[in-house]
């Protein structure tokens, strides 16, 4: 989180929670004290020409996306656009296709993706931009090689800091011995294969008396698809087939809460960490369950997005690396591979979970 997000979170306790499990496949319209804070106002936005941006998740039944899509809906706005939040109730390239496919013959002008799957969408991302939809893929981009598919991709830090900082986290925890595991989403998730990837050797290089269990960074991942019945299965298979197993890591949001809950239920003394949203985090956290988790604002994600795309379709930002943008009091830079990051993770536990539950 970047150090106007943490500003703006102390500044208030009245925040209304942003995290609205409820949101449908459809425009959410409501202003929303909280997205007001967090991004910040802006009195002379950039004009939209009244353009038409598609919203879409990797799936919007969870919680993470919804407070995703309440940072793209201030921004659209204040840009004056209409923006309607579609997509699958299953994260996975296939399911999204579909919806990439309503977005192209519906005549919408920009597409905010964050990709459920790096190469299977790809080709209906090519057709889009084809049809002229400006792209901006936020959260999770598509795969390297594809990178000419969107304009940018806006994600929350360089993904050796997301990775290292959880490995960090757990050493903390475990006392910097015993194996460790990892309750990722899918495999196929760029986002979350590229944290794993710097995981590895950092662990190995930095903490001598820890190890991947299993002996190895492949045989210590399992994979629960961003689903929470899958993740608690996949859990319960670490806990069985590592039984000596010290922590997991767990760098996906619907993971780490269904890891906290079995652990939980089951008394288990494995020590969980990962990527969370406070607001659903905050009891175990203040139970004793887990010690800390860490994330950043996924408010901000779509908000500087859409603020992307409109500047991107006026001309005003091309997506080169060296190019800057503003969204709201934010200034980002276009770095290599055409990727504009927020910040650096932020940590909650129990010194200051109580504020940040009550923000996202």
């Amino acid at each position: 989180m970047n150090n106007r997000l943490l500003k703006s979170g102390l500044r208030t306790f009245a925040l209304s929670a942003v995290v609205a499990l409820g949101i449908a496949g459809c425009a959410s319209t409501a202003e929303t004290e909280t997205a007001e804070e967090t991004t910040g106002s802006t009195e002379t936005a950039t004009e939209s020409a009244e353009y038409r941006i598609a919203i879409m998740p990797k799936a919007i039944n969870i919680g993470y996306f919804s407070a995703w899509d309440e940072g793209a809906q201030k921004a659209c706005e204040e840009l004056g656009a209409t923006c309607d939040y579609i997509g699958p109730n299953e994260a996975t390239g296939p399911a999204q296709v579909q919806f990439i496919n309503q977005v192209i013959q519906e005549g919408y002008d920009a597409l905010v993706i964050s990709a459920a799957d790096q190469n299977a969408i790809v080709p209906a991302l090519q057709e889009a931009a084809a049809a002229g939809i400006t792209i901006v893929t936020s959260d999770a981009d598509v795969a390297a090689e594809s990178a000419d598919a969107r304009l940018v991709t806006i994600l929350p830090s360089a993904a050796d800091r997301i990775g290292t900082a959880e490995v960090d986290w757990v050493a903390e925890e475990v006392g910097e011995e015993g194996c460790v595991a990892i309750l990722s989403a899918a495999a196929t998730a760029a986002n979350q294969n590229v944290w794993i990837a710097a995981m590895g050797p950092y662990l190995e290089s930095t903490y001598p008396n820890m190890s991947w269990c299993g002996g190895d960074l492949e045989s210590a991942t399992f994979y629960g698809d961003d689903d929470a019945t899958k993740s608690v299965e996949q859990f319960n298979a670490i806990l069985s087939q590592y039984p000596d197993v010290a922590g997991i890591i767990a760098p996906t949001t619907v993971g780490v809460l269904a890891a906290a809950q079995e652990k939980k239920a089951k008394g288990a003394s494995v020590a969980v960490t990962g990527l969370g949203l406070p607001s659903e985090m905050a009891p175990y956290i203040e139970d004793g369950t887990i010690a800390k988790v860490g994330l950043w604002n996924p408010i901000d994600l779509g908000y500087v997005a859409v603020y992307a795309a409109v500047l991107g379709m006026n001309g005003e930002f091309d997506g080169s690396v060296g190019s800057t943008f503003s969204a709201g009091e934010g200034s980002y830079e276009v770095v290599e591979g055409g990727i504009a990051y927020l910040g650096d993770p932020f940590t909650f536990t129990i010194d200051n979970i109580a504020t940040f539950k009550e923000i996202y």
